[in-house]
């Protein structure tokens, strides 16, 4: 993360160079082409940089994790079913909601791999 300062001199001398993206980044070292143009973008809307980060609108509503978690619980807790029947979210952003609603079922979902570790035999 690059300090306001940083910023502010990497568009300066992007603009003092004629929008050149390549003599700007070998002159000082950084940015990426992307966050440069990024940072030149910012800087014409809003006629300077912001001094902190801006942060994002969740990607979804509480209703509709809520949803999701719903449909988890009654369609035997499949991460996969859940998410070809919604659509949405991915695994990693659904599983982080399954933890954090249903913290029990990690636990559940290692018992297998620790009677097999410990050489338990399962009782058929």
């Amino acid at each position: 993360m690059y300090s306001y300062a940083d910023r502010l001199r990497a568009v300066e001398l992007y603009i003092r160079l004629g929008k050149r993206l390549n003599g700007t980044i070998r002159q000082l070292g950084y940015p990426t082409k992307n966050a440069l143009r990024g940072w030149y973008r910012e800087y014409v809307q809003h006629i300077d940089l912001r001094i902190q980060p801006v942060s994002q609108a969740p990607k979804y509503s509480e209703c509709q994790k809520q949803a999701a978690l719903e449909h988890y619980r009654t369609h035997d807790r499949c991460i996969s079913v859940t998410m070809r029947v919604l659509g949405y979210p991915g695994r990693g952003t659904l599983t982080a909601w399954v933890r954090e609603a249903f913290p029990e079922t990690r636990a559940f979902a290692l018992l297998p791999s620790i009677k097999a570790y410990c050489g338990a035999t399962p009782t058929e």
